[in-house]
């Protein structure tokens, strides 16, 4: 409380995404506005805002003039809600005498009584019940029953003074259905929060909520990624690596593979994010899962987040390569989600990948691939700046990030969807080349800011004991490019070929 009486503390709104967005939730005594398009959700949050009220043992009022209290009560149990007996739903119904044509008034217009005689019964319902938290939905019908924006800000103002003197906290919605933005209530609100919902070309309908207006209280600002899910509305707060600033002791952490650890100068540091690049099949996502195999080794725990892979298949794949993922999962050492591009948010994605760092203390996270992330973006430019927050947030949580992005083209110059090479801590090249009559695999480490690497360019085969890497291709030149010119004594290409056809059961 403070000197007038009045508490100080917020009254969270039952969602808690936007109360991280709004620092901690609605201040106490002001009147809100809830503006979106219906459909966007505004009616689950005022439902949620009203139970979150209701579990602190404060009395609640719904003020309906759209909607019927039996279509509330259905919505609510759509989700599992019953409605605490703290919350009243008023439904506002106009006088049964104004619905008379024959009481019609002619020297009046019906609109005059009609907003006279609904602000009067909104005032008797607060005078008896006395709430704490107070929903009124939806602002449409008052504008239109005050028919000039004059009238209509009058009302509001009167509404908000109101509330006032009981220390009300109020929700006030608004659907948008007016022909014309009015922006009224925008200045006399104490804040807004404007949902939005977006129709993709192709996938579900994407949400999102933005803070555009709060008095005196420094909130996130942007917009947030938003679902609809049966328990209410999920917000997830954009992130903001910034925040999260924090000492954290690097290590390095081995591949499992002596001849990888040394091509990377030793093995990657945690705390840092390494990308795999290369065209299709030349076994990037086996190179990831290679560094989950060594961390499970190790006794840590791992998470795997899969794009592009069908489970069952990727599964199978593995089980010919001698890693058993299903085993590593029932274990729970490794924490294994597919993720559909087409109905996950980014910022969805985000907050999964968050919660098992935090939650489940992983130090390992691989992500499988960078293109079917991609696909929940809307532009190209709007995933770097996913990636860049991600990466640093996972990196100043000592995680090691592993992702990986498939290139176009098989052999010779290619070219990836989108370039976050620069992000990147550590980048390793996977490549095509053709010798002695056959299509060989190289890789190469062409960046890493954590320490000196090899330079050179090892070639490398996929077996049923997974990745097997030979020594450095010293004799030739040009194998990136797809085609080597052998420039050396003697033929280590064949001993390295006799050499994986000899290590091979």
């Amino acid at each position: 409380m403070n000197a007038a009486g009045i508490p100080t503390d917020k009254a969270k709104s039952g969602v808690w995404g936007l109360d991280d967005i709004l620092s901690g939730g609605f201040t106490r005594g002001h009147l809100f506005l809830l503006e979106g398009e219906p459909g966007t959700g505004k009616t689950t949050i005022a439902l949620q805002f009203l139970m979150e009220g209701a579990r602190a043992g404060e009395k609640c009022l719904y003020v309906t003039l759209s909607e019927t209290e039996r279509e509330l009560r259905e919505g609510a149990a759509s989700h599992g809600w019953a409605l605490d007996e703290r919350i009243d739903i008023f439904e506002l119904l106009p006088p049964e005498s104004l619905l008379d044509s024959e009481q019609q008034q002619s020297l009046l217009y019906s609109s005059d009584l009609e907003l006279g005689e609904t602000t009067k019964q909104i005032f008797e319902a607060v005078e008896r019940l006395r709430p704490a938290r107070v929903v009124l939905d939806s602002l449409s019908e008052i504008r239109l029953l005050a028919q000039s924006s004059l009238r209509y800000r009058r009302q509001i103002l009167a509404l908000k003074h109101y509330f006032a003197k009981f220390n009300t906290t109020v929700m006030l919605l608004d659907d948008l259905t007016a022909e014309a933005a009015d922006k009224t209530v925008h200045s006399v609100a104490h804040g807004v929060v404007r949902l939005e919902e977006l129709a993709p070309a192709y996938g579900a309908e994407r949400r999102r909520a933005r803070v555009v207006k709060y008095r005196g209280v420094k909130f996130r600002g942007g917009y947030h990624d938003a679902t609809i899910t049966t328990g209410g509305m999920n917000i997830f707060p954009r992130l903001v690596a910034s925040e999260f600033r924090r000492a954290v002791e690097r290590t390095t952490m081995s591949s499992g593979i002596a001849e990888l650890d040394r091509l990377l100068g030793g093995g990657v540091e945690s705390g840092s994010s390494t990308l795999i690049l290369g065209p299709a099949g030349t076994g990037k996502s086996l190179a990831a899962i290679t560094f989950i195999v060594a961390a499970v080794a190790r006794g840590e725990r791992a998470a795997l987040f899969v794009f592009d892979e069908e489970l069952g298949l990727l599964f199978s794949r593995m089980i010919g390569l001698g890693i058993n993922l299903e085993e590593m999962q029932r274990s729970g050492s490794l924490f294994i989600e597919q993720v559909d591009a087409a109905e996950l948010s980014p910022g969805e994605f985000a907050h999964r990948v968050r919660k098992r760092v935090d939650d489940d203390r992983i130090k390992t996270v691989v992500i499988d691939s960078l293109n079917g992330y991609q696909a929940a973006m809307p532009e190209e430019n709007s995933l770097i700046l996913h990636v860049h927050e991600l990466l640093q947030y996972l990196n100043r949580q000592g995680a090691a990030t592993f992702m990986t992005v498939a290139q176009h083209g098989l052999i010779g110059d290619m070219k990836a969807p989108v370039d976050v090479t620069y992000l990147a801590d550590t980048v390793v090249l996977l490549r095509y080349f053709e010798a002695l009559g056959s299509v060989r695999r190289a890789m190469s480490v062409i960046k890493k800011r954590t320490g000196m690497h090899e330079s050179t360019i090892r070639e490398y085969r996929i077996g049923n004991r997974g990745l097997t890497i030979g020594e450095p291709l010293d004799g030739f030149h040009g194998v990136l490019r797809g085609v080597p010119v052998y420039v050396g004594e003697g033929q280590p290409l064949l001993q390295e070929r006799r050499l994986f056809e000899e290590q091979q059961p």
